[in-house]
């Protein structure tokens, strides 16, 4: 008991000396040390936002793509503004009355507005109109400034890789965690949106004290509470700025993509969709807005469509290599398995016949069916694939190669470092056995052939058509692809774009195929896209268009050995793959490997930037 008493009459002491002492601070503060009191007469003290320097973007040369321009914003508080004049504050920033005033007076009801917090004013104000405002700043109380930085380009390159910033919306702002917060800026599209959490850096706070006119005296507490902000990273991409800018250049006046990517590493030198636009027209300034609606409207071209990654195609006869190499994986083909073609393949004894092919020699092997790209050689395959479980069994068959197709990175979106991607489509026994089901003994394999010549219901996009490239030059593996090569903060790339993936194709099996690109550009369907000394190996493919113009496509690689390109190019309408995509795809190569076009072919690159599908005059082929 006594115990008990002891600690209790301590715990009292304790208390008591705690007070005492915090009474006696209370006193110095409040009555002997007058300098607190003094400054709270005199001065107020604002709570500053320091936004930071979003990170620059560079290519793999390091060029600049992507730097900052100092803008300023004019932010408010509302019960602070008093007593200012609006003729000279409304002459200083060069607006109107109703500017102002629809400005200041918000819809206070809003969650977002509050008459005590502060709001952004006036945005995008340019530094030689701020300077001149800021002089005069101390008249106007309830009015404070920050800078910003908004992105320009030093080059129009590349629009759809680097993506624009836009205003954060209400609900980023509201977001459990949220860093932003009603007018900052946050990346929308491209690797702005992708990379937001390393670019955007991190904000400072700097506390001011002000004096009864609204003029600064000096920072609180010799700034023992500021804190700077910290700059984003620096992106170094792997783009070839002077690769992108050559393909921009030859796809002007058409629609499609190039995706050019380096075998050994999945990083991608070239990502080009067209129609396109200037990054600049849409930097965040005051002439944005009409730009934007402008490019928004355009329901024909549609430049913000990323063709190279989100519109989906038929890939046509480049899929011919891909199908190859799984049948031989299952030994459905062997390389030197001959089949004859006359013109037409026929389903039946009746001559019933599924669609004509182009006449070429008769293929005798593999080699030859790719140099000749034989429609009746892939239709038997396709079949033969199918089948191969029996004939009433084709959706077995037909998962297997989905299966098989997966691996390869069709049918979902590959990962890749943009912002936007699109799955592709692979088309398996379940979607037939829905679209056939009234059928009494269900479809069979002579129903999808279409799908072994990379027609039907089959859908990639380019980036997937290059990959497939990739693959193929690599003998049976690939990177995912990507655009971010490093940081300046030497922070590792994710391990994805690290890792290597592989097919289940044995690697025998890539020689024949190899070699039947290998002479589809030397003799074969290709041949506009033979560059002597290059030793290119690639596949043409004019994709169906019910709706108009066959699409023209065309994917490869350079050198045949040791690869440091593939490529694939889609023009879209511009007809029969050997015309229009394989020279591009070719100059795009040529010139990547060699840094010019070699004299001979100066003809084929101006008739290319020359052939106008916007605006046709002349068709070229």
């Amino acid at each position: 008991m006594e115990k008990g008493e002891a600690i209790k009459k301590g715990v009292i002491y304790f208390v008591l000396v705690c007070s005492l002492f915090l009474v006696v601070k209370a006193a110095q503060l409040q009555v002997i040390d007058t300098k607190y009191r003094e400054q709270a007469k005199r001065a107020t003290l604002d709570k500053n936002i320091l936004y930071p320097s979003r990170g620059l973007v560079w290519d793999r040369n390091r060029k600049l793509l992507v730097t900052n321009t100092p803008l300023y914003d004019i932010d408010a508080v509302y019960r602070n503004v008093k007593n200012i004049d609006t003729a000279e504050f409304c002459r200083l920033l060069d607006i109107d009355y109703n500017t102002y005033v629809t400005a200041l007076n918000k819809d206070w009801s809003k969650p977002q507005f509050h008459k005590s917090v502060p709001f952004t004013f006036l945005q995008k104000i340019k530094s030689e109109q701020f300077t001149v405002f800021q002089e005069h700043m101390y008249k106007f109380q309830g009015f404070y400034t920050k800078l910003r930085n908004i992105r320009s380009y030093p080059h129009k390159n590349a629009a759809n890789v680097l993506g624009y910033l836009g205003e954060v919306n209400q609900a980023q702002v509201s977001k459990a965690g949220s860093e932003y917060k009603a007018g900052d800026y946050i990346g929308v599209s491209g690797i702005e949106r992708k990379y937001e959490g390393y670019l955007r850096g991190k904000k400072g706070i700097s506390y001011v004290l002000k004096d009864n006119l609204g003029r600064e005296v000096g920072s609180y507490e010799n700034g023992r509470l500021d804190s700077l902000a910290t700059a984003g990273d620096d992106l170094f991409t792997s783009i070839d700025l002077d690769l992108q800018a050559y393909a921009e250049e030859l796809l002007v006046n058409k629609r499609g993509s190039v995706v050019a990517i380096e075998p050994s590493t999945g990083e991608i030198l070239a990502m080009v969709s067209a129609p396109s636009y200037d990054p600049n027209l849409i930097a965040l300034d005051k002439n944005r807005g009409v730009a934007f609606d402008s490019l928004m409207r355009d329901s024909i071209n549609r430049p913000f469509l990323d063709r190279s990654t989100m519109a989906l195609y038929p890939p046509g006869s480049i899929f011919k290599p891909i199908m190859a190499l799984i049948a031989l994986q299952k030994g459905i083909l062997y390389p030197n398995r001959t089949m004859y073609c006359d013109g037409a393949y026929e389903l039946d004894s009746k001559g019933t016949s599924v669609q004509k092919c182009h006449s070429h020699p008769t293929p005798f092997n593999i080699g030859i069916a790719i140099e000749h790209s034989c429609n009746s050689y892939f239709y038997q395959t396709m079949r033969d694939f199918v089948n191969q479980y029996g004939y009433q069994n084709p959706g077995v068959g037909l998962d297997t190669l989905v299966s098989y197709l997966f691996d390869f990175g069709l049918g979902k979106a590959l990962g890749t470092d943009v912002s936007s991607e699109s799955n592709g489509f692979i088309p398996d026994s379940k979607f037939y056995n829905k679209i056939y089901k009234r059928e009494v003994n269900g479809w069979r394999a002579t129903y999808i052939l279409s799908v072994g010549i990379g027609q039907g219901e089959l859908q990639v996009t380019t980036m997937q058509m290059a990959n497939l490239a990739c693959i193929i030059a690599n003998r049976g593996f690939f990177y995912t692809p990507h655009i971010v090569k490093s940081f300046s903060t030497n922070r590792p790339i994710d391990v994805l774009y690290r890792t290597k993936k592989k097919v289940r194709i044995d690697r025998q099996h890539f020689d024949p195929v190899v070699n039947g690109m290998n002479k589809a550009v030397n003799s074969g369907t290709a041949y506009a896209g033979f560059v002597p000394g290059l030793d290119i190996c690639g596949k043409t493919g004019t994709s169906e268009n019910p709706f108009g113009k066959d699409h023209s496509v065309f994917f490869g690689f350079a050198p045949k050995d040791n690869p440091k390109i593939a490529i694939a190019v889609y023009v879209e309408n511009a007809g029969w793959g050997g015309s229009i995509a394989t020279p591009i795809g070719s100059l795009v190569m040529e010139k990547y490997l060699t840094g010019n076009i070699s004299p001979p072919r100066l003809y084929l690159e101006e008739r290319m930037k020359a052939f106008d599908l916007l605006n046709p005059i002349v068709d070229p082929q």
